[in-house]
């Protein structure tokens, strides 16, 4: 996975661009400035990924001008999370957003083929934690990684789990998230040999706290090779699954 500042390189030892032309471009702005919002221009340069607009709490014409300025200055691709339906319907009166009403994310323009390493495995303890998974999911497939979902396979039925032990085995990255006491966590890092990030859920009964005892019962995992993001986070643990993925793709090139 390419950064753009290595692109920029690549391009002027190529002849493709200009040494003035580069320099321009890195010495570009780094953000704009549009009152409500300081939209980072250079985040791709230093990150190797653009901005990613988080859409709860804005206005439909907050992230119109957001978007307005992201493409203004070359970014094809747009993710937003967290976006209402009735915010997603005003903004696709202006862009061709594809929008997703389980995770609440929108995409502008088309997700690129995969070129990670191997494959992200985003399993869920239950049915009812599909919104985050999926929210992990699309995340980690807008970033160029090929996605293999395992649903509702949590503790209470582990042979469900068990069923799908090739995916578990085959997995360079796998995401697991539970609500309840978040045990998922725990039995997969236990069967696998790959990183696995643990997203805790709000989804349980009163003294699940709202996701606190899962996240609790994931920070205290015996497994190694367990780390734990926040509770319904599955955006962050889509595109530190995709970093992962990347890894050895970006030491090879």
């Amino acid at each position: 996975m390419k950064t753009e500042t290595k692109e920029i390189l690549e391009a002027v030892s190529t002849g493709q661009m200009s040494v003035d032309e580069a320099l321009l471009k890195l010495k570009t702005e780094p953000y704009e400035d549009l009152g409500y919002a300081k939209v980072d221009l250079h985040r791709k340069i230093r990150q190797g990924q653009a901005e990613v607009i988080y859409g709860a709490s804005k206005t439909p014409g907050q992230i119109i001008g957001i978007m307005d300025s992201m493409i203004a200055n070359g970014q094809s691709r747009i993710l937003i999370t967290r976006l209402s339906p009735e915010v997603a319907e005003e903004v696709l009166l202006r862009f061709p957003i594809q929008y997703d009403e389980v995770s609440h994310i929108a995409i502008f323009g088309e997700n690129p083929a995969p070129n990670g390493i191997g494959r992200i495995v985003v399993a869920t303890g239950g049915t009812s934690d599909i919104p985050v998974a999926e929210e992990a999911a699309r995340t980690a497939e807008i970033y160029g990684n090929e996605v293999v979902r395992l649903y509702d396979v949590g503790v209470a039925g582990l042979h469900r789990l068990l069923d799908k032990i090739d995916d578990i085995a085959g997995a360079t990255v796998i995401i697991a998230i539970a609500g309840m006491e978040g045990a998922l966590a725990s039995v997969i890092g236990g069967l696998a040999d790959c990183p696995v990030i643990a997203v805790p859920t709000s989804v349980g009964y009163g003294a699940s706290f709202n996701g606190l005892s899962a996240l609790l019962s994931m920070l205290n995992s015996c497994a190694s090779g367990v780390s734990v993001v926040n509770i319904d986070n599955g955006f962050g643990a889509g595109y530190l699954a995709s970093m992962i993925n990347h890894m050895e793709a970006l030491q090879k090139e």
